[in-house]
């Protein structure tokens, strides 16, 4: 009895931990480029080459020496240097070369002026200065990176701007982890799926579309097992002949008479590592492994059938598993604003509330909290672009009070 105590009611903090203990990187592969958006670095990325490789014009113009610039002058035009075609001679005294942007500045010029200050006449070229001479309108070499220069560093994940850079410095391939295999599985008598007709006591199943989405986006591979009745064997069935690296499931999470999953589990030697949170929504949501499956202790995470709840677990637990499985950092993206409305005092649960965000003239971020929070609110959530913690115990909070909160991750 004791053992199980310990499992019970843990903070979000303490559920989290004991999820995230011994999970690390599945494994490693090479991808191309174009292949590896979401993905995790499994090794961090160097430089071999100056970025750029030479020193280059910033604007459209011509590329003199700067020595040589005086009110008056008047150069000859020595050729040109465009993007992918250097000029190939230095620039000597009361030279011009005209250059465009991007291309390579010819040795010994170390000014281009633009061509709004130019004025061409056959082949020579005059122009009009301020008493200052103008900058030099010149991108050194290496100026974005140099040869040796850590890139990305390992667990970073590949976005748009990471990819760009990977390629900028000419990497076709990069080395990634593996993504971890989600297998996602909603039980309920009262499921039927969309596109079918319900019975007047039954719903649409909605859980595992969500989840399925999300787990794609932090990096996983998502697979949504045909959805179970209420029925020991069949949810043992679909388990032990699903293949995956973490099981998702959703619904039958509680005590009561038709919460049969981890009944079902225990027949593939379920080890329960956190049996319930003191958390609102989600008290239910459950972790474990499974010991006698032959596939050395994969992870199972259980979520409540409530839409919200199973979604703000999944932001409190799902999310950093699938970091840690693929080598990224598991911390929650934590940042701060002030309450637009007041909010009573909380109880004994960590409350995570779903709620919207907008910017004041001063600049700082203002956070209203949705007054309806009720665990089956799926309209709700696809209002919310953030989750506002109250800590368990918390005291009434006033308009313009700081809170801690979880942004989420809109289109």
């Amino acid at each position: 009895m004791g053992d199980e105590l310990r499992l019970k009611n843990l903070t979000v903090d303490e559920a989290r931990g004991r999820m995230l203990a011994g999970a690390a990187r599945l494994g490693v592969e090479e991808v191309v480029l174009a292949k590896a958006l979401g993905r995790v670095l499994a090794a961090p990325l160097f430089a071999d080459r100056d970025q750029p490789p030479f020193d280059a014009s910033a604007m459209d113009g011509w590329a003199i020496r700067r020595a040589d610039l005086a009110a008056g002058a008047r150069f000859r035009i020595a050729g040109e240097s465009a993007a992918g075609r250097a000029h190939p001679r230095p620039v000597e005294a009361g030279q011009a070369v005209r250059i465009f942007t991007g291309a390579p500045v010819p040795p010994g010029a170390d000014l281009v002026v633009i061509q709004e200050n130019a004025a061409r006449d056959g082949e020579t070229v005059a122009f009009t200065i301020d008493r200052d001479p103008p900058p030099g309108n010149i991108r050194p070499a290496g100026g974005d990176f140099r040869s040796g220069d850590l890139l990305l560093a390992e667990g970073a994940r590949l976005d748009a701007w990471r990819l760009a850079l990977a390629a900028a410095a000419g990497w076709p391939s990069l080395h990634v982890a593996v993504r971890p295999r989600v297998a996602i599985l909603a039980t309920g008598d009262e499921l039927v799926p969309p596109g079918y007709m319900p019975a007047p006591d039954q719903i649409f199943e909605s859980g595992s579309f969500a989840l399925a989405a999300l787990v794609e986006a932090w990096g996983g591979q998502a697979t949504r097992l045909k959805a179970q009745a209420d029925d020991l064997d069949a949810i043992a069935r679909v388990v032990a002949e699903a293949q995956f690296d973490l099981l998702v499931t959703v619904g039958g999470a509680s005590v009561g008479d038709h919460d049969l999953v981890k009944p079902a589990l225990a027949a593939l030697g379920l080890a329960l590592r956190v049996q319930t949170v003191a958390v609102r929504p989600g008290k239910p949501t459950w972790f474990g492994t499974l010991e006698a499956d032959g596939a050395g202790g994969r992870r199972v995470l259980g979520l409540p059938g409530n839409p919200a709840s199973a979604l703000v677990c999944a932001e409190l637990f799902l999310r950093p598993l699938l970091a840690a499985l693929t080598g990224a950092d598991p911390a929650l993206a934590i940042s701060a604003g002030v309450l637009a409305a007041p909010l009573p005092a909380n109880g004994p649960r960590e409350h995570w509330m779903r709620a919207a965000r907008t910017i004041d003239v001063d600049g700082r971020v203002r956070v209203a909290p949705f007054p309806d929070q009720d665990s089956s609110l799926i309209g709700v959530f696809s209002r919310a672009d953030c989750l506002v913690l109250r800590p368990a115990g918390a005291p009434a909070a006033d308009v313009g009070d700081v809170v801690q909160l979880l942004p989420l991750a809109r289109g």
